[in-house]
């Protein structure tokens, strides 16, 4: 039995054999062409086909529920075969260099990766491979490539690769899909992201080790803890299995009353809502039950576009997020870009540490116009509607009243203009700078709620990074320290009478339930597949109860220790769904 360690991508456990996912190496020479008209000829057929199949495999993504959030990705990739600075530096290597056409499109493919590549950054990273994927289609049609990769894939697997490419998560059979492991990639990955969509486990990042798992070996992953297991003996599958089973059976369960209000033993009502990112969110998470938004990520609208979104394009789509949600509360997060996010279209300068950078609220008040550009169609769009908004990335009281600032002057703007607007929107803070919850009591002077966003806090508290699986295990948001964090926020947004949610993962970790009940978490958002079970869990919880643990929880010097006595206190919190 082998235990390989990666990053937890997507939460569940599978069971099941390997499956290698192969595609056909492309393989070619570079040379020099005696007629670059020629070349360049084969190059404007081949792009139309690529087209083609792009906006099949777009359609295809659009009419599968479980691939709808992957269909904006090829949106994308449509979007950079059309990029004319690309296919004209392809064309000048073909004329001015005489190179043939393959060499050409791979140089040029290359440099665009690069560069995205030296952003630093996880998410363009990321990106780096929609161009290679957009860039492979074509090659493949120079090369009159047809390949197959899941030929033999004909039972339930384990679907193990280096990484995967949009096209090929959207093609594949879902039915015969486990899990997914990479070897590379992160939780931002397009595998992560498909795989969380379609509530499969996944591990990224697991190395190059995995590569060599024959097709057919037996393997258990575990996307909770981020682990791939080779071989596993029978206790270990029996354990597995069970936990499988009764995994299922709380599923069921919990789905069956999603509609219902979480409610504990002793009469304490609790919010659970849904961290979303479009529209294809919205309707998902009411269907699982949800009873708003605590997290409306609206990057959504500035990346995988080549220039700003207008204030109208980002007013008709709040409307449209916001129209199912009727008079629930929908908590909009302003842009946070940066870190791990980038836009290419504008100029934002190259840094060290862009996680200690220029990002979110500070890169919003670097630049007004982009800033106050996002509030007005916030406040046009909030009428007639329970919408709040929230600044991320908070460190000090004046980012706060700078932002309230602008705030004010976009109201002030509107009202000039006789635009209707919401004036009575609630406004926010996300905490999840160490600073912003050490100075909790003050900042909740100045604001009408918090929302806790435990996955950087975690990080920032622990000095480490959560998308390096060799420092990750110390990002746990059960470390005393990060759970004293979040116990001091509450205790000072509740002394000035404000009310606090959790937007991070750990609002939809069950064994973390008990404790943020204790603590008097008000609101828990969560990805929408979650939310029946953390309302099963809630409603078994007595508060008072849980509160007493709590005490006793902030006295314990591990991770391991507090989880331990929550799963003895609490055994009902122990799920591994």
């Amino acid at each position: 039995m082998i235990e390989i360690n990666g990053i937890g991508a997507s939460r569940g456990i599978g069971i099941g054999p390997i499956f290698q996912y192969r595609t056909t190496k492309i393989e070619f020479e570079t040379c020099k062409v005696d007629d670059p008209q020629a070349e360049l000829a084969r190059v404007r057929a081949a792009v139309p086909i690529a087209r083609t199949q792009l906006e099949g495999v777009y359609e295809h993504a659009q009419n599968d529920p479980s691939t709808q959030a992957e269909a904006e990705i090829f949106q994308a990739q449509l979007m950079m075969l059309e990029d004319p600075e690309f296919w004209q530096q392809v064309e000048d290597q073909i004329s001015g260099e005489r190179t043939n056409a393959e060499a050409a499109i791979s140089n040029v493919a290359k440099t665009y990766a690069e560069m995205l590549r030296a952003m630093d950054n996880e998410y363009f990273a990321a990106r780096a491979a929609d161009v290679f994927d957009v860039a492979n289609r074509v090659l493949k049609i120079l090369l009159g490539i047809s390949d197959s990769p899941t030929t033999g894939l004909v039972q339930p697997s384990i679907i193990v690769a280096e990484d995967l490419t949009p096209s090929d998560t959207v093609l594949i059979d879902k039915s015969l899909v486990i899990g997914f492991c990479t070897a590379i990639g992160s939780a931002t990955s397009h595998t992560a992201i498909l795989a969380r969509g379609l509530g499969l486990p996944a591990v990224a990042g697991a190395g190059q080790e995995i590569i060599g798992l024959r097709n057919g070996v037996m393997a258990v992953i575990n996307g909770n803890d981020g682990k791939l297991i080779i071989e596993p003996d029978l206790a270990t599958i029996q354990q597995f299995q069970t936990r499988l089973k009764v995994a299922a059976e709380i599923k069921e369960n919990a789905l069956k009353l999603a509609k219902e209000p979480a409610v504990t033993q002793d009469g304490l009502r609790v919010e659970v809502v849904a961290n979303i990112g479009n529209v294809e969110g919205a309707i998902k998470s009411l269907a699982f039950g949800a009873e708003g938004v605590g997290l409306l990520r609206t990057e959504f609208l500035y990346l995988e576009r080549n220039n700003l979104p207008s204030e109208e394009e980002q007013c008709t789509a709040y409307r449209a997020i916001f129209e199912p949600f009727g008079s629930m509360p929908v908590v909009l997060r302003t842009l946070d870009i940066g870190g791990d996010k980038e836009l290419p279209y504008m100029d934002m300068p190259k840094e060290m540490n862009p996680f200690l950078g220029l990002r979110a609220l500070r890169l919003c008040l670097a630049n007004p116009d982009l800033f106050k550009t996002q509030l007005r169609a916030a406040l046009r769009a909030a009428v007639g509607r329970n919408v709040k908004i929230m600044f991320p990335m908070v460190a000090t009281l004046s980012e706060i009243r700078l932002a309230k600032l602008a705030l004010e002057e976009c109201r002030q703007e509107l009202s000039a203009e006789g635009k209707s607007f919401a004036d009575d929107i609630e406004v926010g803070i996300m905490v999840e700078i160490p600073a912003a919850a050490v100075s909790a009591d003050r900042l909740a002077r100045e604001v009408d709620f918090f929302s806790i966003g435990t996955n950087d806090l975690s990080q920032y508290t622990m000095a480490a990074d959560r998308t390096n699986s060799a420092v990750a295990g110390l990002t746990n948001a059960f470390q005393p320290a990060v759970l004293r964090l979040i116990h001091q926020v509450i205790q000072a947004a509740h002394a000035h009478g404000k009310w606090v949610g959790m937007c991070g993962e750990l609002a939809g970790e069950p064994l973390a339930a008990p404790l943020l009940v204790g603590m008097g978490l008000d609101e828990f958002s969560m990805s929408a597949p979650m939310i029946p079970v953390i309302k099963q869990i809630l409603r078994g919880l007595n508060a008072a109860e849980m509160k007493e643990l709590v005490e006793e929880v902030l006295d314990l010097d591990s991770p391991e220790e507090i989880q331990e006595l929550v799963k003895q206190r609490v055994p009902q919190a122990d799920v591994q769904v």
